[in-house]
């Protein structure tokens, strides 16, 4: 079987680089082999789009925004998929208990599953696996230097949120969400599809496979007061402690196999990590569109 590696080497903190030799060896041990590093995101969209007409298996490393990045080169074409992550918050990897290590991804990819897993398509052409995000603090994950990814690691984006993006600004949302409708004003917005976000389990009783959505909303009043804009940093707080079982009043939690949501054109969503679509969504489930490699064990 014909195999391709790619791999972003700017991706975490270069481990893929150091550990190339070793990838080369155990999946050449099973795979015709080929190996290409990739320059860009559009890079890796294009030799994705290409490799998955050629090969029978696409390995890839890099983090949550590389594998969006795969899932836009896909495009709906059917291709085994392995990853090793290789990124900063790795929630894509925490949602399916794929190992952080080199070789525990690899042994996911040789010893493990085959299984079909679900995305979500946004507007009908942005192709998103574990979550659509507004809100000012969704941006650090794409504003947040590479350079600095590379040195603090998850604890970049922190840095980031204090310096740039504590200011919870409000803005409208209406919509519905399965069979309920809604129309508040909210500070951060969340589709999930999988457990993880920023690290956080906050979904732990999700699955990639039942055809479901989460959407999250942390409410505002319009004009909010000292108080309600504190509080609105406790609400947070509590939603990434507690996740989606949190019982508070100030967010709604609202379960669906498909999200409508209206508001104002120049709020900016953010897609697995990566900066995405402004204004209105329309987020779709297409149940078991990615085939990818599982922990043997594991619950996806």
């Amino acid at each position: 079987m014909k195999c391709l590696f790619l791999y972003n080497p700017n991706s975490g903190k270069g481990v893929i680089r150091r550990k190339l030799k070793y990838i080369e060896k155990r999946l050449s041990a099973v795979y015709d082999l080929d190996m290409v590093a990739t320059s860009s995101a559009e890079d890796m969209e294009e030799r994705v789009r290409d490799g998955a007409q050629k090969y029978d298996v696409i390995v890839f490393s890099g983090g949550d925004g590389t594998f969006n990045n795969v899932l836009q080169g896909l495009s709906g074409q059917d291709v085994q998929l392995g990853y090793l992550p290789a990124g900063t918050a790795n929630d894509v990897a925490h949602s399916l208990g794929i190992p952080r290590s080199v070789r525990g991804a690899i042994d996911v990819i040789l010893k493990g599953r085959s299984e079909r897993l679900d995305c979500m398509r946004v507007n009908g052409t942005r192709y998103v696996m574990y979550v659509a995000a507004a809100g000012s603090l969704t941006c650090v994950t794409y504003q947040t230097p590479q350079k600095q990814k590379k040195v603090f690691g998850w604890f970049a984006y922190f840095f980031r949120g204090l310096a740039k993006n504590m200011k919870l600004e409000v803005f409208p949302l209406s919509g519905e969400c399965g069979e309920r409708t809604f129309e508040t004003d909210a500070v951060l917005a969340f589709v999930l599809n999988g457990r993880s976000l920023a690290g956080f389990p906050v979904n732990r009783d999700a699955s990639m496979q039942d055809g479901m959505l989460e959407l999250v909303l942390i409410k505002q009043a319009k004009r909010p007061n000292f108080f309600q804009k504190i509080g609105a940093y406790f609400s947070l707080a509590a939603f990434m402690v507690v996740g989606v079982k949190v019982k508070k009043k100030d967010i709604d939690i609202i379960r669906g196999d498909h999200v409508r949501i209206q508001t104002h054109r120049e709020l900016v969503w953010d897609f697995d990590g990566e900066k995405g679509l402004a204004g209105d969504i329309d987020v779709e489930v297409l149940r078991g569109r990615i085939r990818m490699f599982v922990p043997g064990k594991k619950k996806v």
